[in-house]
This record gives structure tokens, C-alpha cells and sequence, in this order.
């Protein structure tokens, strides 16, 4: 049934994936084009990058000219390690400080915000009194809290956390903190203002990659419209098994064995929780072992045929998804009151 005619609206979770984010772009222009309004986008790594620009009202057309403006090549902006003769990137690898420093994708996602006028969260509030005040919010990213050693999901946990304003919260920061996949990338760092507490943040896919349950109702009640998930990592071994690759060099066991277990750790508890009947049966699941997590010289071609399997693959699953049928299978016995 067409969307619009139906007069529903759609929330998104997109997953992280690196590069293989171009597949989510395809996949949310699909969505939108069959008619479909984004109502809350929660992402995390790429997915909160692809997430902001459409949280700040980008769709279709637009959508895809901008996203795909991203230029990968300058994600890998060099620290003061890495200009050290052949030892800097290791240097930083033992040291944990991060191969590459970050800035050109925080300062990208900023610029492409700004344009929109979306600087922060205040900025991408909704009112929707069936949610918690600090749940009102367009887009919600995650990343992981090292020195707590839990979940965050930024803007929600801002307050109770770190004892900080949500609305005076730059978008852009919380995108590169949830993108800091260790050892690549810089850590953030974010001080509560109550403790004077320094927490280490990191990419959100170490604890939750995929996080489809975050923007479901939590008071009991039917859901007034569907969650999509937009999924593109494969399954290990099978496919793409080299989601991570530390230095793109052969490394000893040690090495190769924290190479497996940050790849395991983005991958693994998502492909488990995927092989969920109610899962599964709302996620779009894009094709992108041709393209690997942190291929960063990805040419035009490849960019346009991965941007294409996101957006074939939202058109197919569309082709016989049914809300109706999805609630009587999976939602039965929850309140229908909205």
C-alpha cells in the first residue's frame, strides 16, 4: 500500500558499517520516495551520519547528493604520529590514541547541518507528549562510554549522565563520538559538569550496532507506525570477514587477534540478535560485501552501485511489507490506545 495514502510515518535505526554507509543513503532515498515520513532516526558510526542529514530534513534527491558528497579519502586526516616514518601509525595503534584524528568528518557533518540550520539538538526536538521529555528528539546516535563502561545514547543521556543540556549539545559532536572506532580514530572526550569526570567515548557498534529496539515505545502501548532497520555488516566468517583491518598490513597474532575482536564486537551480538523472528521481519538488509568497513579510496562507481543495493533492497522490502500483518504477528496483546 502506498505510504502516504496510508498517512504513516516511519522510525529509522540505521547501522554502523564504515564506508558500507553509502547503502544506508540508498535505502532511506527508497524509503522516502515510496512516501514515507521520517518520524525519529537513531544511528550509530555511519548510521549517525547518514542519520543526521536526514534528521535535519534532507530527503530523495537532496539526500543523495549531499550524503554522497562526503569525500571518504579525508577520513584519513593524519595525527602528529602518523608523520613519523614508518613507525607513526603503530605508535598510535599501542598507544591508543587513534591512526586518524577525525576532524574532517566532524567538521563535514557540521558544515552540512549548518547549511540546514541544525547546530544542536535544540535544534531537532519534537513534540510527542507520548515520549519522555529526554527522548523528544529527531535523532538519537550511540556510542560507547569506555571509563563508565556502559551505553550512551546522545542526546538522551546527556543530563542524567553527564549533568549537561541536550539542547545546547552540538549534533555533529555526538556523530564523531559515536564514529570512533578504536584505534582508528581519536577518542572523545566528555567531562560530567557535576563530577568534573573525564569519560572516554567511543564508536557506538562496540556495545550496540544495530540498536533496533531503541526506538520502541516503552510504555506498553501499539506503536502508531513501524521501526524499519537498515542493516549492511555480514556475517562471519562468511562474505566481507575482514570488517576491520588494523593497518592494512600483515600483523602478528596479537594484533590479528584485536583485529577479531573489535570486528566480532561490531558484528556479533547484532547477528544474533538479527536471526529474531520480529527482527528480521522489520529490517532491510543490504548487500555490501563488495565494499569493506574502512575502504576509504572507494571510487565513484563502486560509491553509486553500493548506493544502488541500499536503495533496490528498501524498494524490495517495501514490495511486501505489510504494517497490518507485522502488528497481528508481533504486537499482539499491547494496548491499541496511542
Amino acid at each position: 500500500m502506498n505510504a502516504k495514502r496510508q498517512g504513516l510515518k516511519a522510525d529509522v535505526v540505521l547501522e554502523g558499517g564504515g564506508v558500507k554507509g553509502i547503502g544506508l543513503v540508498g535505502a532511506l532515498v527508497a524509503l522516502t520516495d515510496a512516501g514515507y515520513q521520517l518520524n525519529r532516526i537513531s544511528g550509530t558510526s555511519a548510521g549517525a551520519i547518514v542519520g543526521s542529514l536526514a534528521a535535519a530534513g534532507l530527503t530523495g534527491d537532496r539526500l543523495k547528493k549531499d550524503a554522497l558528497s562526503l569525500d571518504y579519502k579525508k577520513f584519513t586526516d593524519s595525527t602528529a604520529l602518523d608523520r613519523i616514518p614508518l613507525a607513526g601509525k603503530g605508535l598510535a595503534l599501542f598507544q591508543g590514541t587513534g591512526i586518524y584524528q577525525g576532524d574532517y568528518a566532524r567538521q563535514w557533518v557540521r558544515s552540512q547541518l549548518a547549511a540546514l540550520d541544525v547546530h544542536t539538538f535544540g535544534d531537532l526536538k519534537i513534540k510527542d507528549e507520548s515520549l519522555p521529555p529526554e527522548r523528544r528528539y529527531k535523532l538519537v546516535v550511540t556510542a560507547s562510554d569506555l571509563t563508565l563502561g556502559q551505553v550512551v545514547r546522545l542526546p538522551w543521556d546527556y543530563r542524567s549522565v553527564y549533568g549537561l543540556d541536550p539542547d545546547k549539545m552540538l549534533v555533529a559532536d555526538a556523530v564523531r563520538a559515536s564514529m570512533s572506532i578504536p584505534f582508528f580514530f581519536r577518542p572523545v572526550t566528555l567531562t560530567d559538569v557535576r563530577t568534573k569526570m573525564t569519560s572516554t567515548l567511543v564508536d557506538g557498534g562496540l556495545l550496540s550496532n544495530f540498536p533496533i529496539d531503541s526506538l520502541d515505545r516503552i510504555d506498553g502501548r501499539l506503536p502508531g507506525w513501524p521501526t524499519f532497520g537498515v542493516t549492511m555488516l555480514p556475517n562471519l566468517p562468511a562474505g566481507d570477514d575482514k570488517v576491520v583491518s588494523l593497518l592494512g598490513l600483515p600483523l602478528p597474532g596479537g594484533l590479528r587477534l584485536l583485529e577479531e575482536v573489535i570486528a566480532t564486537a561490531l558484528v556479533g551480538r547484532d547477528q544474533a540478535y538479527l536471526n529474531q523472528p520480529w527482527v528480521s521481519a522489520r529490517t532491510i538488509r543490504v548487500d555490501s560485501t563488495e565494499v569493506g568497513f574502512l575502504n576509504f579510496g572507494i571510487n565513484q562507481a563502486e560509491t553509486e552501485a553500493l548506493y544502488q543495493k541500499g536503495y533496490d533492497a528498501a524498494k524490495a522490502f517495501l514490495s511486501t511489507w505489510n504494517w497490518p500483518t507485522y502488528v497481528q504477528r508481533f504486537r499482539q496483546g499491547m494496548d491499541s490506545s496511542k
